[in-house]
């Protein structure tokens, strides 16, 4: 039986029992290159005390094999003390040290020591990626985070290669065996946690800098800086970009923080087939390669990217400086390295929608999320390490940030930082739990926290706010703010007080729609009257939650929602427009309103959008909508409505505009499912079609080859062809996801084999293989659905938690429409409730999945519904 899924009782148990000191790694991956060698040697020696001599208690290491255990000079017997992922240490002294010596293997699901051979020079690339439990896969260690101590590491690998790590580079040393490898030794760390310690080897290349910042006391920190990717990669790697962004995001956190960066140096290492946006190892960062843009990049996903970086550097104070005790208060770090992220961007940068892009983006996470039946609080109820690996959502992140930034409203942002910059001070180096962080705000602003705390961190679920106006003769009456927030987990309503604006939006003189007035108020309970605007103009837009002071969703009143779908163009406030758009998205996904009106409102109002990260998210908004939510009955028409207007756009646009590129992207998303402008992508893809500016570089290429093979107009030939045009790592994910797309049931069946039963796929290919299955008609996929849950168990038991979570997830089948049935009577509804009732003691974790895609499964059936859809408001 499996004992990697470690529980918080046997965390707690573990943490009150011993301390750990200090850990010396050895790491030999001098063999990584030959693909036939599997694993590498690991040696962990460990200093740890123990409040109870005579007690005992175990390691973790996930590994090949265990070779040696020797515990206070004593050997045991390997066969007696490991069992699975544990090492048990029986007799325990106050003063204790443990060496454990093994084999540990190689990943290619982005789990421990990730290896990957370059397609385009067959250079070998390592990493490593623990959270939340994964440093375990490469040494022996107590794998929880309050569990803290310094690490040494020791690397041996060959010469020409990098190596890196969280310490310092101390010394390198060319061995007898040969002067094709070296030893890289690094300094100590201070005192962290295993699940960010970290190794970097291979060929990459690497860029250098520094930061330096003198104090009013006379200190001065030099911090050396580095940048690596692969070495294919560089003539696509923007250094200096990233040096700039790097040095104001400390300048800026330094002096936020008032605590000097405590790491030593400041590394940022872009990675391949990663499967998180970026990780803070402190001192060495990792980010998703896909932040090094080798096609033409939209430049929000630039200020995504500098988002991700800023996220990451609020993190070695948040959480590496200070850690959670325990994945309950995974928010400690999350929430608040979300919110810095953004304040970073919008202080530190350019760019200034960063906030509009927080509204338009990462708060759709949160709210998605929040209303899923496995929704749950801010600080969450984590009983071991598989619920921890699935709580990485948009309520830990997303909504925790927009909850703080409605604190720093409350408590206001000068007492926000004084009580973190003591937060700092008090736990520098330690664990803490929700109490410590109050205590700390609390002091500061000279506020209770605690009721605050209780009902915006400690309660699930999104409130939807709706306005009832009392209204005479173009004059204002009673405003009255209806709050509905119930609890999707129990079905109590929760409501939470609300500090937000409400703005007036008129029409001005050269037919703007222009803010008025506006005035913030306080809504609590299920009913707040607010007075301040009684007597003032009736204006066209009424819009609470103005600015997006609050998390909450909004109904538009029929009069400010009739304005919207008139004049949403109109509208010149960024951020007002982007909030008006995510009202008229969750009235489409919540089935208030037809679908179609969604699709209808960007079909109007997308091409004059100025802002191209809400315009690249209400374009994929449309087509979740025609796919999932719009009646099928009418899909073929709003979908061939849809792409005609993407085609003329992309005629339209300006040429080597942002806007074009999106405009592009659509067109080739559309055509999966229409083939009607396939001829328009055709001569693009020869060249026999000319958009001036348009960068058609290799990933538009692989969009567009995606969309003809949908349509069983690409061949194995041809994709083969176009791979040797792009032999990269996303050339081959292209090329996978095109092959799997091809609308015939050989091609799905070899895919399905390939990603349930075979193993040779990558967690970058796998996703890119099930992304190609679940294109094209559904009537290829229906055989699949009771091979789906039949398979579950087996997954689940057999594969990495990331692999199996990537499965069930991706192949759940979410593509059906009602065909007759109701929501509740669908025959996959049915399916997924008789799997859930036959397994109620199924993992946790995996039934979570389940449930959720459920969720969203309901969601689009309820939306093609004819009470969703009444004819008299059909487009």
């Amino acid at each position: 039986m499996s004992n990697q899924n470690l529980r918080r009782d046997e965390a707690a148990t573990r943490s009150a029992l011993i301390t750990t000191h200090s850990y010396d790694v050895s790491l030999d991956v001098r063999q990584a290159a030959d693909p036939d060698v599997a694993a590498y040697p690991s040696r962990s020696v460990i200093t740890f005390s123990a409040a109870e001599p005579g007690a005992s208690t175990f390691l973790d290491f996930i590994s090949s094999e265990v070779h040696s255990v020797v515990l206070n000079g004593k050997e045991l017997a390997v066969a007696d003390v490991a069992d699975g992922s544990r090492i048990r240490l029986d007799n325990l002294q106050a003063d204790n040290q443990v060496t454990v010596t093994g084999t540990a293997l190689y990943s290619t699901s982005g789990e421990g020591m990730h290896r990957f051979f370059d397609p385009a020079d067959g250079q070998c690339y390592l990493y490593t990626q623990y959270e939340p439990a994964d440093a375990r896969r490469v040494f022996a260690n107590f794998e929880q985070p309050n569990l803290k101590a310094e690490f040494t590491f020791h690397v041996t690998a060959p010469s020409a290669w990098q190596v890196a790590s969280n310490g310092t580079e101390t010394q390198r040393t060319p061995l007898a065996s040969g002067p094709d490898t070296s030893r890289w030794d690094f300094a100590p760390t201070k005192a962290m946690s295993t699940y960010i310690t970290t190794v970097l080897a291979g060929p990459y290349f690497k860029a250098e800098d520094s930061w330096s910042r003198e104090y009013d006391d006379g200190t001065r920190v030099d911090v050396p800086l580095a940048l690596y990717c692969r070495a294919s990669m560089a003539p696509s790697f923007d250094p200096k970009a990233l040096f700039t962004l790097t040095r104001n995001g400390l300048d800026f956190f330094n002096e936020l923080f008032d605590f000097p960066y405590p790491w030593g140096k400041y590394d940022q290492a872009f990675v391949p087939e990663y499967n998180l946006g970026a990780m803070e190892n402190p001192g060495l960062v990792t980010f998703t390669e896909s932040y090094v843009f080798t096609s033409r990049a939209a430049d929000s996903q630039y200020q995504a990217r500098a988002n991700t970086l800023l996220h990451e550097m609020a993190h070695m104070w948040f959480g590496d400086l200070v850690t959670m005790q325990w994945w309950d208060d995974l928010w400690l770090k999350e929430s608040f390295a979300d919110y810095m992220g953004t304040l970073g961007v919008d202080r530190t940068t350019d760019w200034a929608t960063a906030w509009v892009n927080f509204a338009n983006n990462r708060k759709a996470w949160a709210y998605v999320q929040d209303q899923l039946p496995t929704t749950h609080p801010i600080v969450a109820d984590i009983p071991d390490l598989e619920a921890a690996k699935q709580n990485f959502d948009g309520i830990t992140y997303a909504k925790g940030a927009s909850v703080l930034k409605q604190l720093v409203a409350y408590v206001g942002f000068e007492a926000f930082v004084a009580g973190s910059r003591q937060y700092f001070k008090d736990h520098a180096y330690g664990n803490t739990t929700l109490a410590e962080l109050l205590a700390a705000l609390s002091a500061a602003s000279g506020r209770d926290l605690a009721d605050w705390a209780r009902q915006w961190l400690q309660t699930s679920g999104i409130s939807t706010l709706t306005s009832e106006i009392e209204e005479r003769d173009g004059v204002l009456g009673t405003l009255t703010i209806i709050q509905d927030a119930a609890d999707p987990t129990t079905g109590r309503q929760e409501p939470r007080p609300h500090r937000l604006r409400i703005g007036l939006y008129g029409m001005d003189g050269a037919g703007a729609l222009v803010r008025t007035d506006s005035v913030e108020t306080d809504v609590n309970g299920a009913r707040t009257e607010v007075t301040a605007l009684s007597g003032k103009p009736t204006p066209a837009l009424l819009l609470v939650n103005d600015e997006d002071l609050s998390y909450a969703k909004v109904r538009l009143d029929p009069h400010s929602e009739a304005t919207v779908r008139a004049s949403l163009g109109a509208l010149s406030d960024p951020m007002a427009r982007a909030l008006c758009w995510t009202a008229l998205w969750d009235s489409a996904r919540d089935a208030v309103t037809p679908s179609s009106l969604y699709v209808d409102a960007v079909q109007r109002f997308g091409p004059a959008e100025s802002g191209i990260g809400v315009l690249l998210t209400v374009l994929g908004n449309a087509a979740t909508a025609i796919e999932r939510y719009v009646p099928v009955a009418e899909r073929a028409a709003v979908r061939r409505g849809f792409l005609s207007l993407a085609a003329d756009e992309l005629r339209l646009a300006v040429p080597g505009s942002d806007h074009q590129l999106a405009w592009a992207r659509t067109v080739a998303a559309a055509s999966r499912y229409d083939g009607s402008r396939l001829d328009l992508i055709r001569g693009i893809l020869a060249g026999s079609t000319v958009l001036e500016g348009l960068a058609v570089d290799a990933e538009l290429r692989w969009n567009f080859w995606h969309a003809l093979a949908a349509n069983g107009e690409a061949t194995v030939a041809q994709l083969d062809g176009e791979l040797d045009r792009d032999n990269t790592a996303a050339g081959k994910s292209g090329h996978a996801t095109a092959l799997a797309a091809r609308p015939e049931a050989a091609v799905k069946e070899a895919a399905w084999t390939e990603a349930v039963h075979g193993t040779s796929l990558s967690n970058q290919l796998l996703s890119a293989t099930i992304a190609g299955f679940n294109t094209g008609p559904a009537a290829l996929l229906g055989g699949f659905i009771d091979r789906y849950f039949d398979c579950l168990e087996d997954v689940w038991a057999g594969r990495s938690i990331e692999i199996a979570s990537r499965i069930v997830r991706g192949l759940y089948p979410a593509g059906q429409d009602l065909d007759g049935s109701t929501p509740d009577t669908h025959p996959v509804i049915v399916r997924t409730d008789t799997w859930l009732a036959d397994h109620p003691d199924a993992p946790r974790a995996l039934r979570r999945i389940i449930i959720e895609q459920r969720s969203h499964l309901h969601r689009s059936l309820t939306a093609q519904t004819p009470a969703a859809n009444p004819p008299s408001t059909a487009p």
